[in-house]
């Protein structure tokens, strides 16, 4: 038996899942505030591009690292204890990052807050999926994903707001507080999935858990998804800049797109828990969508094509997010749920870091626009992979 029932649990009352929701929030803030807070400032196109994309990766390299480290450390003692040392952790960097004075130290700050979330976020998913009926995954996760989604909203406007009235250390002492306040939470009400027996997997059991199609697919499209996220948060405020968009008006495209994403994921998780949306359907569309809407703001023909841009890619990252984790809760066994969780946001972390280096190296000497369009191209190509590799939309199941 695969999923959340594996585990043997009773679902919780969904009050009870709301601690691990403000944990995707604090995720989703930490990551991206600090770096859209800088972009506004940041008018000059060329090589301060790249370095500006490298600002918006590091966060995402010790997610890449440490995610499935945690991921299963979960597994063997808790994912309570993971995602309560993981906030703690953020606190404490993000206290320190009060003292950063130049670009290095903000971006050693952004690396260390990236290695704490990289306990608390596997582990917090992980746990929505152990304690949820696989028949609700797209409702759960579509609410998990839109607390993130309010994270990335929320994130921009108080950066903008706090880094040019009180200067950047007042970002990081809000970051902290929140971290804190969060795991207190977590502490009192989450909920605390008993740990169970694990059989011996070798390094052949991994590979193949790690290339079966129904790993592979949901993967692939959450990982382009992240991309584009990374990329519009901070790019989509540079656009902005070169059209000639004041800071509070291109910050605000960055809150649109983490609007309608917020809305898009719980409705879209519903859609596919009644059987009125295929999860194929709904992971290639989403990713369209993606690319459709990068193409949009590449063209860079004005405010009301940012805007557009942006409320269509939060609708598509929306989409391929919450189905893509809630294929990932059906399919996996209760007893490697964190290490699966943990796995596929290293993927997911991959295209964060890798879609504004992209956009960035593409920028150094093409420009923005032809960045943006170079990663719309490699939307559309994952869309025809993920439709291809699919099949008929319910991907093979993994043996228990």
């Amino acid at each position: 038996m695969t999923g959340p029932a594996a585990g043997g649990e009773k679902i919780r009352a969904p009050g009870s899942l709301a601690p691990l929701y403000a944990a995707g929030f604090v995720t989703a803030f930490g990551a991206h505030s600090v770096a859209s807070g800088l972009g506004v400032e940041d008018h000059n196109l060329g090589f301060s591009l790249l370095s500006f994309g490298l600002l918006l990766a590091v966060y995402d390299i010790a997610e890449v690292i440490l995610k499935p480290v945690f991921g299963a450390l979960s597994d063997r003692i808790g994912t309570k204890p993971v995602v309560v040392g993981g906030l703690l952790a953020f606190a404490i960097v993000s206290l320190a990052g009060v003292f950063a004075t130049n670009l290095l130290l903000v971006g050693l700050a952004r690396l260390g807050q990236g290695a704490a979330a990289s306990a608390f976020s596997p582990a917090a998913s992980a746990t929505v999926a152990r304690v949820t009926d696989p028949k609700s995954a797209g409702r759960y996760f579509g609410r998990y994903g839109s607390w993130k989604s309010l994270g990335y909203a929320l994130g921009p406007l108080l950066a903008g707001a706090l880094i040019s009235t009180l200067g950047l250390p007042s970002l990081f002492i809000v970051l902290a507080i929140a971290a804190g306040v969060t795991a207190a939470w977590v502490v009192i009400a989450a909920p605390a999935p008993a740990v169970l027996p694990r059989q011996r997997y070798t390094v052949a059991d991994l590979s193949r858990q790690l290339t079966r199609r129904s790993f592979v697919v949901p993967v692939a499209a959450l990982a382009i998804g992240a991309a584009a996220l990374g990329s519009a948060v901070g790019f989509l405020p540079v656009a902005g800049q070169t059209i000639g968009l004041g800071t509070l008006a291109s910050v605000a495209l960055v809150t649109v797109l983490a609007v309608t994403s917020a809305i898009a994921q719980p409705v879209i998780g519903r859609l596919r828990d009644r059987d009125r949306l295929s999860t194929r359907a709904g992971m290639v569309g989403g990713i369209a969508l993606i690319a459709v809407s990068i193409g949009v703001a590449a063209s860079l023909q004005g405010p009301a094509a940012l805007y557009l841009s942006a409320a269509l890619l939060g609708v598509g990252i929306g989409a391929v997010t919450s189905l893509g984790f809630a294929q990932l809760a059906i399919v996996t066994p209760a007893d490697r749920m964190g290490r699966t969780m943990g796995t596929a946001e290293l993927g997911r972390e991959i295209g964060d870091a890798g879609g504004p280096l992209l956009v960035g190296a593409v920028a150094v000497s093409a420009g923005l626009a032809v960045g943006l369009a170079v990663l719309a191209a490699a939307a559309g190509l994952v869309a025809v992979v993920v439709g291809v590799f699919s099949g008929n939309g319910q991907p093979d199941v993994e043996p228990s």
